[in-house]
């Protein structure tokens, strides 16, 4: 699905920016799934390099002439041309009030080097992978699942999206694709996409959240799989309550973080 396009009526000055720092990059289109979340790409540096799970900080001018930074999850593909975000929209926050404004051909600053170790290339051995999102954490699992070695690298991939109103469910077109997609290896046999709402009853979806369905098993019967120390890696991105709670359910299970020194099972990145 392409995105829908607004147009700016002008393109406001913004501040420098040091050149070994960021790079001046132009919104290329946006896109508004309801009145708090929107997505947008954005036109990419051809120096510019990440693996799949990682982010970058964006940077918008803000009121006061200065330059307001906030990290973002790449959604693209690491082999895309353009760069694609996932948002939450803060009530008066000093990167959302700009970013709800802000219209195609618009500046926008995207520093040099990515961060993080939300990928998969961390893990050692494991056959399924469990990506585990609630909102907007959603962002560094579509980048991962556009990446064809993870798909010839692992026999089962659950992506379980857990939000508050089924209007929060983002790219659902998209992740249907991704299972017809002839560019991943028996897509459609590995990949098991679990959508859960919590705050209103959809038919034939999950209602509970992430945590209770980890405790009571409901997840695993739902794609029929277990998640075990031998065959299962996990990553998790979300809102730092879930993340803890999620973590703590999992080590009960027997499941190890993952460390550079001491490889395990799961690892997470707090999206808030």
């Amino acid at each position: 699905m392409k995105f829908a396009t607004t147009y700016s009526p002008g393109v406001a000055p913004v501040p420098a920016v040091p050149t070994d720092k960021a790079t001046q990059e132009r919104v290329l289109s946006i896109r508004t799934w309801c009145d708090k979340l929107l997505s947008f790409q954005t036109t990419r540096s051809k120096s510019f390099r990440f693996q799949p799970g990682q982010f970058v900080r964006l940077g918008l001018a803000g009121v006061a002439g200065d330059i307001v930074w906030r990290p973002y999850s790449m959604l693209s593909a690491n082999y895309d041309e353009y760069l694609e975000f996932f948002s939450v929209l803060v009530p008066d926050g000093a990167f959302s009030t700009r970013l709800a404004e802000l219209g195609v051909d618009e500046p926008i600053y995207v520093e040099k080097l990515p961060y993080g170790y939300l990928t998969t290339s961390r893990f050692v051995g494991g056959e399924d992978l469990w990506l585990l999102a609630s909102g907007t954490g959603l962002a560094p699992f579509l980048s991962i699942l556009r990446d064809p070695e993870v798909w010839e690298q692992y026999e089962n991939i659950v992506l379980a999206y857990s939000v508050r109103e089924a209007k929060e469910l983002a790219y659902q077109e998209e992740i249907a694709a991704l299972a017809e997609d002839e560019l991943f290896a028996d897509a459609k046999a590995k990949l098991h996409y679990v959508p859960v709402v919590t705050r209103e009853a959809v038919p034939g979806v999950l209602g509970q959240r992430l945590t209770t369905l980890l405790t009571d098993g409901s997840l695993e019967r739902k794609v029929d799989l277990p998640i075990d120390r031998e065959r299962s890696r996990l990553l998790i991105c979300g809102n730092p309550q879930m993340l803890d709670d999620v973590r703590g359910i999992l080590q009960a299970r027997g499941l190890r973080p993952d460390r550079s020194r001491e490889p395990g099972n799961f690892a997470s990145e707090n999206y808030w």
